[in-house]
């Protein structure tokens, strides 16, 4: 009887232990995620700035995580081409990457959800996450969702009902000129700035619509020039990188007097392309501002101190805390269980509370207007080094800016 006590107590010893170490089977893993975005190209310091931000974000959290495991970014130029972005997802699942990192253009986006759920109803056992961190068509989320697809920036429409409903207190705002970039997040936002203005200020006129080619316009005074003659006061743009920053630089050597509401004006390089001249002229709507303090302002601080660059892809954060607390959630790192983790988890993160909603994996989070003005005493940060920067105006808590969605997804 005792020999049977005995051999009991062993085999519940044993069966802790192996619980145990189940539970913690993930510990000190290494976790390779794929970054898929541009790095040539007039794109390209966008893209140097984005991996920067992510390969800072995985060593900042491989010092300590929920999951304690450990992230190592693996980088794919997929030179801003929605094909590239293919032949780049099949060599980094060919080396055995079961997470995929994409932001720099919907269009890519699009590409990548669509052949990541193939690939794994294709190959059980195989499967691929794919984790949108800056293309915000709505559409991702909406009649073209997919299980393995995770957007953590808000998405088209949830910034522009947060952006119009600051500019219909806008008194000043009586004529609004469209210039867009011409693929899917161009189209978006045009459409959802002239739904949105419609219904919160039917006073405003939209008075000029343009879509141009996306990173190939070097001059940007032809639109300039339109603008002008359209008589706008306002102009709405969802341009990035080099199409912002020329635009700007084209309106400021034209002496267009107009305000800009931007998706992306401080996205890397437009802010030394602003300068002191748009002080005031120019709005950014999006899940971060200059105006940052405690342990974001932290970051913000020794990222431009390291990479003499400011942090402005700060999902990189989203992306990592995401997965960490998935992991630990699940106590694995198979992909299959932690996106079945990551629906509906919140966690906590730089702007506060997050959740990934459940219905169509998108990031529900505060959203901010900010101004572009000059720093001081109660907005200090220097965004690259102008002696400006993007200082909040106006924050929205997650509910107002959330827009529904249609997503029917299908699950594994």
């Amino acid at each position: 009887m005792r020999n049977s006590k005995s051999l009991a107590s062993i085999a519940m010893a044993a069966m802790l232990v192996v619980g145990a170490s189940a539970a913690h089977a993930q510990k000190d893993e290494t976790v390779k995620i794929a970054w898929i975005d541009p790095l040539s190209g007039l794109m390209a310091p966008i893209g140097q700035n984005q991996l920067k931000s992510f390969q800072y974000s995985a060593e900042r959290a491989n010092k300590g995580n929920p999951a304690g495991v450990k992230f190592e970014i693996v980088p794919f130029d997929n030179k801003l081409s929605p094909a590239e972005s293919l032949n780049v997802l099949k060599a980094a699942i060919d080396q055995g990457v079961r997470y995929i990192l994409q932001g720099a253009g919907s269009g890519a986006a699009l590409a990548l959800s669509d052949a990541v759920a193939k690939h794994n109803e294709r190959n059980p056992g195989k499967e691929v996450v794919y984790i949108n961190y800056a293309a915000v068509d709505p559409d991702l989320t909406n009649s073209k969702c997919s299980y393995w697809h995770f957007r953590l920036d808000a998405d088209t429409s949830m910034k522009m009902e947060a952006l119009t409903t600051f500019m219909k207190d806008q008194k000043d705002i009586q004529k609004v000129y469209l210039l867009n970039q011409n693929y899917a997040h161009g189209h978006q936002v045009a459409r959802y700035a002239k739904e949105n203005l419609q219904r919160k200020r039917p006073d405003i006129q939209i008075v000029g619509e343009d879509l141009h080619p996306l990173a190939q316009v070097r001059d940007f005074a032809p639109y300039v020039a339109k603008i002008r003659a359209s008589g706008a006061d306002t102009v709405v743009t969802g341009n990035w990188g080099s199409d912002l920053s020329l635009l700007v630089k084209a309106a400021d050597a034209a002496g267009l007097n107009v305000k800009f509401y931007t998706y992306y004006g401080a996205a890397p390089g437009t802010p030394t392309t602003l300068g002191p001249g748009a002080a005031g002229k120019v709005y950014q709507v999006g899940y971060a501002t200059d105006s940052a303090t405690g342990d974001q302002r932290k970051i913000m601080d020794e990222f431009q101190a390291r990479f003499k660059e400011d942090w402005t892809t700060r999902a990189s954060e989203h992306a990592i805390g995401l997965l960490s607390n998935a992991m630990a959630k699940a106590k694995s790192t198979d992909p299959v269980k932690v996106a079945a983790a990551m629906e509906g988890l919140k966690f906590k993160s730089f702007n506060g509370e997050v959740e990934m909603r459940k219905s169509d994996h998108q990031l529900q989070q505060p959203v901010y207007i900010a101004v572009w003005q000059k720093a001081d005493a109660k907005n200090n940060y220097s965004a690259e080094n102008t002696g400006h920067n993007f200082a909040l105006v106006k924050a929205y808590d997650p509910y107002v800016a959330s827009t529904p969605t249609s997503c029917q997804m299908k699950r594994p």
